[in-house]
């Protein structure tokens, strides 16, 4: 096992390059970089939807349009000035050169300063990452427990009245985008057009550092009440239905016929034996949903809560080309992700030793 966890982390290492320089490439022929916006900013054109720029500089991190010296209404701007822009975002060098000082800060976790908040990314990242943490940990927790003992029961009464409606109901939830429901349950519940049972924004209330103890964890799943609806709502369906055919598959093997000849009961059978061999897939995928929850799901659903989390920080980067913050983000992300999928062949073999990975050449 020693041996294959080795080979898959030097395997992160090429694959987030990669990525990287995808990225990278694909910026560089995106219209309305830093340079653009900070032209349009000092004529009255402001094109930057949710910031201004700062005092602030960068870090040498690359954006699009930066080798194209005539941009849109500079014109009428001193050449000089306009190479100071260029210099003071990092744009003065060639795309090749600005990648490689990119990636030798980004060995080193050093991302540098955000273009237009003037200050480091990485602390950017800290303030923002407990709402993140919030829906995405609250989000899969209630995901996997709602999830697992609905598909186990419709396993059992596979075919039963039961095992179809909550089938229609949840199928007819996943096809409802989360974003959509988030708007229905801030129209009919946070003072839309009915009542107002719960807040519109936020995490917590103004007044929470007042509040005692247990008035702040109430506060704070009030809070969270709304938007944890939205993001469960299609959340259901995959692995609800990948756990009942999980333990259908199981069900009918031999194994289990013997144990019920033996005398077993059901119950017994079916935690005591079916679930470890049922519940293989279902665990090991528990770090790459909590993954892609955390840092996909959340993004509209922090946007229409006014949820100042990374989901609200990256739609902000990407508006504004604030590419310190988008190209760090990419990094950061990509490489948990990569590491959390280790992480889920590892659990294969917490959950069942049986599964050796070191006949595997990946």
């Amino acid at each position: 096992m020693f041996a294959y966890i080795v080979r898959r982390l030097l395997l992160i290492i090429p694959t987030l390059f990669g990525i990287m320089v995808i990225n990278f490439a694909i910026v560089q022929v995106a219209p309305g970089g830093p340079v653009e916006q900070t032209i349009a900013e000092l004529e009255g054109r402001g094109i930057s939807a949710t910031a201004r720029i700062s005092s602030g500089g960068g870090e040498t991190v690359g954006g699009g349009g930066s080798e194209n010296s005539h941009y849109r209404g500079a014109r009428g701007l001193d050449p000089e000035f306009v190479k100071e822009i260029e210099k003071l975002y990092g744009f003065d060098k060639p795309p090749v050169e600005r990648f490689i000082d990119m990636m030798k800060h980004y060995v080193r976790f050093d991302f540098g300063d955000s273009f237009f908040k003037g200050r480091p990314v990485v602390d950017l990242v800290i303030e923002k990452f407990p709402v993140s943490i919030s829906l995405g940990l609250w989000t899969t927790l209630l995901m996997y427990l709602i999830s697992i003992p609905l598909g186990i029961k419709k396993a059992v009464k596979d075919g039963s009245r039961f095992d179809i409606w909550t089938s229609v109901v949840i199928i007819t939830g996943n096809a409802i985008p989360s974003f959509l429901f988030a708007v229905l349950l801030i129209v009919l519940f946070a003072g839309g057009s009915f009542v107002q049972w719960f807040p519109l924004r936020g995490l917590v209330s103004d007044n929470w550092t007042d509040l005692a103890w247990p008035q702040r964890i109430l506060d704070y799943f009030w809070h969270l009440a709304l938007p944890l609806a939205a993001l469960l709502v299609g959340s259901f369906a995959s692995l609800t239905m990948l756990t009942k055919n999980s333990f259908l598959e199981q069900i009918n093997q031999q194994y289990v016929i013997t144990a019920r000849a033996k005398g077993l009961t059901e119950r017994r059978v079916l935690y005591g034996h079916v679930f470890r061999n049922a519940m293989l897939i279902v665990i090991a995928g528990f770090p790459s949903a909590f993954i892609g929850i955390l840092f996909t799901s959340s993004l509209l659903i922090e946007i229409i809560f006014s949820l100042d989390g990374l989901g609200q920080l990256g739609y902000e980067a990407v508006i504004n080309r604030d590419y310190p913050i988008v190209f760090a983000t990419t990094y950061f992300f990509t490489l948990l992700g990569l590491v959390m999928n280790l992480v889920g062949d590892i659990t294969y073999t917490l959950v069942d030793p049986r599964i050796d990975f070191e006949s595997r050449r990946v």
